[in-house]
């Protein structure tokens, strides 16, 4: 479930909302005047999530070429690269 604090919490408790985001791997939603403004998320989570990002964008890739039957055998590549 998604933890929603006060923008104030960034400026008073600074220390529990890292502590926070980094024990649980979570953002934390900040509101600003009562509307959502940032997500606040530990450097760890952070590149976990582009990490995926770019695995599901080179899974996508290949998914493509092996649509469009851009593949090769196992045997063809271990020739090409002298194994």
């Amino acid at each position: 479930m998604a933890k929603i604090m006060q923008s104030s919490t960034l400026r008073n408790k600074y220390h529990e909302l890292s502590e926070f985001c980094n024990e649980n791997s979570e953002a934390v939603f900040i509101t600003k005047n009562g509307e959502g403004d940032l997500a606040v998320m530990s450097i760890t989570h952070y590149e976990e999530i582009l990490g995926r990002m770019e695995l599901y964008s080179q899974l996508m890739v290949g998914l493509k070429a092996a649509s469009e039957g851009r593949v090769k055998s196992i045997n063809e590549v271990e020739k090409e690269l002298g194994l």
